[in-house]
This record gives structure tokens, C-alpha cells and sequence, in this order.
């Protein structure tokens, strides 16, 4: 399998696994596809990033700091999700660097 496919295969399980808490919950449609869109891009993104240093934390650092937008955006409406979403930017983050550093040559 080509690096994209596997990248693409990557996003879309991030992606799935940071929504599923979201459909339970019933929220937004669009606010659900558009954490899958941030979570699938990062999935493509993260593992082509050339930093020399753990892929963990390259993942986490990533996802962490494209989340910051979100944040903002969110604190208003509902301070209490920042929570999740940090923790879930720290666990999918460190995955998705984990995963691309292995499964790509």
C-alpha cells in the first residue's frame, strides 16, 4: 500500500475514533463533520512533518497546536469542552504520529 493510502487510512480512523463521542452525544452535524475534516487532515498532515524528534510528541504538538482555533471558537459557547478536546488533541495526536512513523517506510 502507497504512503498517501496508508495516511489517508490514518486520518479517517482519527477522525472516526474523535467523532464517535460526538454522535453519542448528538451534536451538531456540522460541528461533528468538521472535527472529522480537522482530525482526517491531520491524519494526511502529521506524518510527513520532518521534525528529529519522537514521533509521539511530534504527533501531540501538532494536533495540540492546530487546535487552538477551535478553542477560541468554542470557549465562548461552552467552556467545558475544552477539556475533551485538549485531551483528545493530546491521545489522537500522539496515535496519529505513533501510527504514521510505523506503518510508513
Amino acid at each position: 500500500m502507497n504512503t498517501i493510502s496508508i495516511t489517508l487510512i490514518i486520518g479517517i480512523m482519527a477522525g472516526i475514533l474523535y467523532c464517535i463521542p460526538m454522535i453519542i452525544q448528538r451534536l451538531n452535524r456540522r460541528d461533528t463533520f468538521s472535527a472529522f475534516i480537522h482530525y482526517f487532515t491531520l491524519g494526511v498532515i502529521i506524518p510527513f512533518v520532518q521534525w528529529n524528534i519522537n514521533p509521539c510528541i511530534k504527533g501531540l504538538i501538532i494536533a495540540l497546536l492546530t487546535s487552538v482555533p477551535i478553542m477560541i471558537i468554542v470557549y465562548p459557547k461552552d467552556n467545558k469542552a475544552l477539556i475533551p478536546i485538549i485531551i483528545f488533541s493530546l491521545i489522537l495526536g500522539a496515535g496519529i504520529g505513533i501510527a504514521g512513523e510505523s506503518l510508513i517506510d
